[in-house]
């Protein structure tokens, strides 16, 4: 069996983000699985013969099961291709890499991981600020929203995250900051501390809102956009 799966991380969007290396597997590959937010201009690298299946999950909207596109991944290489498994960001920051990766040991598939950019790294980037600052932020942790159910994770340890002296950033926030700004208020984090939401990171139509965990979370309360986005909070986040 000659068939190879490259996970590829197409960054948070802005095509001229891509990695070379994630460009030279794009025009590679005979198959492309990819993500919603992998789509668009970033296709536009992919090889022109290659198959393109879209596989994305979003909030809200019917998609595929992540056991089908772990069997779509076996299935292709199976076949001997050459696949692409195209994830927005970095696969390995939330994007449920450990589970297709299983299924490829599980079929002695051979496999490579490329990094991308993540999105925290293009909104703080896009929000003219360091995700790290001398003194009062030397730790930055991330820190998904919600769980598999969509409900904020349970488990969470809110001492460490309500630490004020770390950058934050919550991936795929915005349903549940309302409670989460709640418990961090609740175990000690000041409820002035500095937020920032940012939709479409890199995107012409990127949007930032600066603001508190507060005021943030009750704007929250009241409109939820449909666009991508993440939060960070934490000593950064006002510069």
């Amino acid at each position: 069996m000659s068939g190879f799966v490259s996970f590829v991380g197409s960054g948070p969007g802005d095509p001229e983000l891509m990695t070379l290396k994630a460009v030279d597997r794009m025009k590679q590959a005979e198959v492309i699985l990819f993500d919603d937010l992998s789509a668009g201009p970033i296709l536009e690298f992919a090889n022109p013969s290659a198959d393109l299946i879209g596989v994305g999950k979003r909030a809200g909207r019917a998609s595929p099961k992540q056991d089908h596109v772990s069997r779509l991944l076996v299935d292709y290489a199976q076949d001997n291709a050459r696949v692409v498994r195209l994830k927005s960001g970095d696969s390995g920051i939330f994007g449920r890499l450990e589970e297709e990766i299983t299924a490829l040991k599980g079929a002695d598939i051979p496999y490579e991981i490329i990094p991308g950019v993540t999105s925290a790294c293009a909104a703080a980037a896009g929000a003219g600020i360091p995700l790290t600052r001398r003194l009062t932020a030397r730790r930055v942790q991330f820190v998904t929203g919600h769980d598999v159910t969509g409900d904020l994770p349970e488990d969470m340890r809110l001492q460490s995250l309500a630490e004020p002296d770390v950058t934050t950033v919550v991936y795929m926030p915005k349903r549940t900051f309302p409670k989460f700004a709640q418990d961090l208020i609740a175990v000690g984090l000041n409820p002035d501390t500095p937020a920032m939401l940012v939709e479409n990171a890199s995107h012409p139509d990127q949007r930032i809102v600066r603001s508190t965990i507060t005021a943030l979370a009750e704007d929250l309360r009241k409109d939820i956009t449909t666009a991508p986005g993440l939060i960070m909070y934490g000593p950064l986040a006002d510069a």
